[in-house]
Formats: C-alpha cells, structure tokens, sequence
C-alpha cells in the first residue's frame, strides 16, 4: 500500500502547515505590524452608506445643516473637495478592531422609520465591516427630522404673497 498525500489542488496554494493564522480582525493587527482606520474616514464611509438607503433625505441635525450648509457655500469655490458632508451627521468611536456608529437622519413623508432604520443600519454594518474589517458593535440611528413633499430645499422668502 503505498501512502499519498494530498496536496493543493490549486496552483500557488500554502498547504496548512505554511499559512499563517488569519487574524479575527480583518487582519488589521497582524505579526507584521498594524493598520489604523482614522475616525473620519469609518464615519464617512458609514454616511455614504446610510445616505443609499431609499427614504433619507438628508444627514445631521438642524443645527448641523444649518451649518453644512453655510460651510459648504464657502468651500464650493472649486475646491473640489466634499468639505465633509459625507459624515455629516454621523459620529463614531474607532477601537482597534471595532466601531460604533451613531447617526442622525432626516426621512421622507410616508417611509416606514423601523424599515428604513433596518435598511440603514444592515447598510453601514456591510460597508464598514467590508472596508475596514472593523466588527461594527452598533449603529444607534436618530430621527431628527421628516421632510415634507412640500418642503423645498430652503425657505426662502421669494414664495408668493398668500392673499392679494
């Protein structure tokens, strides 16, 4: 009887014996040294996330806007640059190997908020965990607001007089 040993079926492939444990996080922290994920990048990848879900109309808290919005006025002189709205809104705390994400939201009239709180969050928890190979522990979602189909964009003072 002779004794066979398996080996890789596919080309180039470590047997066992050669590969090197694969880390619980992603492989963040490894024996060759460790990669930091910044706060503001996990929480602009969660706010990019969270506005692709059907119903948000927009990120952040009135006061947050309100301010977004001036800011953004001021930069978008060509800059190019997103001034940091993609996380408006949005605040994280970044461990070593995990994330917590809370959200502020403002949604459509008439979209079901326990639905679209689920969508949100399987939404967030995908990308970041896929980006970063960070465990996202939670994502605590707040609704601040809801926008009406009447609403504009802004109230500006140009609507027409009620009576004549």
């Amino acid at each position: 009887m002779t004794d066979t040993k398996s080996e890789a079926k596919v080309p180039g492939a470590r047997g066992d014996e050669n590969r090197r444990p694969r880390s619980q996080s992603g492989d963040l922290v490894t024996a060759e040294g460790r990669t930091e994920i910044a706060d503001h990048v996990v929480a602009k990848i969660a706010g990019m996330s969270a506005r692709e879900v059907s119903g948000v109309y927009a990120m952040g808290g009135g006061a947050a806007r309100a301010f977004g919005a001036v800011r953004d006025r001021l930069v978008s002189s060509g800059s190019g640059s997103d001034g940091g709205s993609a996380a408006r809104g949005v605040a994280v705390e970044v461990g070593e190997r995990q994330a917590a994400v809370d959200i502020d939201l403002v949604v459509d009239y008439g979209v079901s908020i326990p639905d679209l709180a689920a969508a949100v969050r399987r939404n967030v928890i995908g990308s970041v965990e896929r980006m970063t190979g960070l465990e996202v522990t939670e994502v605590n979602i707040s609704i601040d607001d809801i926008h009406l189909p009447d609403e504009g964009e802004e109230a500006d003072g140009d609507e027409p007089p009620r009576v004549k």
